[in-house]
């Protein structure tokens, strides 16, 4: 049944039950018998005598597991790998309006400098890694809309206060794939963060590593790329290769 299902997925017109017991090495009354019952189910649909294309019923099920998918729950045991590989505290934040909230993070309990993402947490887009993930992942006019309703305040001396400052960044962003907070939230602490994208490529959340000044390490910054875009494949998105 899955090698019918997997092969009916690889390709994009019907197909007849012919060339589907080929490829699966099916005879073709065991072929015809698993299809007979799959349509009875609503998995595979017959839209003509001998051919054969995925049902409907595919598409329900896909929903209700994307429904019960939460991005936590997904991340948090590679959250835990990336604190174990790099020792430093790793941080998961979603957007809500003009903020970050963190909802999850490992901490890694090696310094006394305070770092404020912990969970439940809040601070402005454009202070934070992850906030300026979601503001590069909009056009300029947006993002000029954001600094006229906030005003840009600053949380430190590092942080962007003006929109000709913030756009740099963002492009910066954009380019690279990858944003830092270097002291924009609080002094003597820096940032690293990638982003997660749902199976719709939606930007859903941002994957974060949180160091003190003195440990911050921009190597790093492939790493948490990759391990977002590990979280970002559970999740069900598929990367376009060029």
């Amino acid at each position: 049944m899955m090698n019918l299902l997997d092969t009916l997925a690889h390709h994009a017109d019907p197909i007849p039950l012919k060339q589907l017991a080929q490829e699966t090495g099916l005879h073709p009354s065991t072929a015809h018998r698993i299809l007979a019952s799959m349509t009875a189910r609503g998995f595979v649909e017959r839209v003509d005598a001998g051919v054969y294309r995925l049902g409907i019923r595919l598409l329900q099920l896909g929903n209700l597991v994307k429904s019960r998918i939460s991005v936590r729950d997904v991340a948090v045991d590679l959250m835990r790998r990336l604190h174990q590989t790099t020792g430093e505290s790793v941080n998961l934040g979603v957007r809500d309006g003009d903020q970050i909230v963190y909802v999850e993070r490992t901490s890694s309990g090696r310094s006394a400098v305070r770092i404020v993402h912990i969970v439940g947490g809040r601070a402005p887009l454009h202070t934070t890694a992850t906030g300026k993930l979601f503001l590069a992942a909009q056009p300029a006019p947006k993002v000029h809309e954001y600094a006229r309703r906030t005003g840009l305040p600053g949380s430190t001396p590092a942080s962007h206060t003006t929109i000709a400052a913030l756009d740099k960044d963002l492009d910066r962003v954009r380019r690279h794939g990858i944003a830092y907070d270097l002291e924009e939230v609080e002094i003597g602490v820096r940032c690293i963060a990638a982003g997660i994208r749902d199976d719709s490529g939606t930007l859903v959340a941002g994957l974060s590593l949180s160091t003190p000044s003195e440990r911050f390490n921009p190597d790093w910054a492939p790493l948490v790329r990759e391990t977002a875009d590990e979280i970002s494949a559970a999740m069900g998105y598929h990367k376009l290769r060029e």
